[in-house]
């Protein structure tokens, strides 16, 4: 059995800003940058981008910095965006259809192949450019398709139930916009987003006398 290294969950979480803080820096055609400027850029101390980098190997030079394009595709295939990513929206009210549309615009790397609900007033209807199709549907489809991701926009009391389903059918992670904490076996992983969470966060650093302090 191979050998592999865990690496940290922060440093995976922090990954994906760097790749998109690199994708705007090469837009502008810039060809080199330290992990001071990166840093800057991303809200993240230049110390701890030396560190969650140097899991991954030699991506950059001492003294001189990174090559832009060379580390941003380096991330690309680390967070495997060397390939393109299908998944299911299961939840076709308001806020699934917004998320639909805004990953329709800017979802580079996932495409939304298919939408499912329980509600039959909505079978039928297009969301993010793919029909609403009933949630009997959902298992052949993701099989066929051999789909491993699936976002959830359901509300809380029905979420736990959609999870399991999404389980059973085989997918593999869930980004969940449920305000609840998803029970799944632990080789499914979920991600949850959750905007009151971060509203409380917000609330927390402004409650406390502006005295705002950024930590690792």
């Amino acid at each position: 059995m191979p050998f592999r290294i865990k690496i940290p969950r922060s440093t995976i979480d922090r990954l994906p800003l760097y790749y998109r803080c690199l994708n705007l820096i090469e837009e502008h055609g810039i060809e080199e940058i330290s992990s001071q400027v990166l840093g800057v850029r991303v809200g993240v101390d230049p110390s701890v981008i030396r560190k969650d980098l140097a899991w991954f190997g030699e991506l950059g030079k001492r003294g001189v910095g990174y090559n832009v394009t060379y580390l941003k595709e380096a991330i690309g295939r680390i967070l495997g965006l060397d390939k393109e990513w299908p998944f299911i929206l299961v939840g076709a009210g308001k806020l699934g259809m917004a998320l639909a549309e805004h990953n329709r615009k800017y979802g580079r790397h996932f495409h939304l192949v298919g939408v499912f609900d329980r509600d039959p007033e909505k079978f039928g209807l297009m969301v993010g450019g793919q029909q609403v199709s009933p949630m009997e549907e959902m298992p052949a489809f993701v099989k066929e398709k051999d789909i491993k991701i699936a976002m959830l926009a359901v509300p809380a009391e029905e979420a736990q139930k959609v999870a399991h389903e999404l389980v059973k059918c085989g997918i593999k992670g869930i980004l969940s916009y449920a305000p609840i904490t998803l029970s799944v076996p632990e080789d499914v992983l979920v991600y949850n987003a959750d905007y009151n969470l971060d509203l409380q966060r917000l609330a927390y650093y402004l409650s406390n006398d502006g005295n705002i302090s950024w930590g690792e």
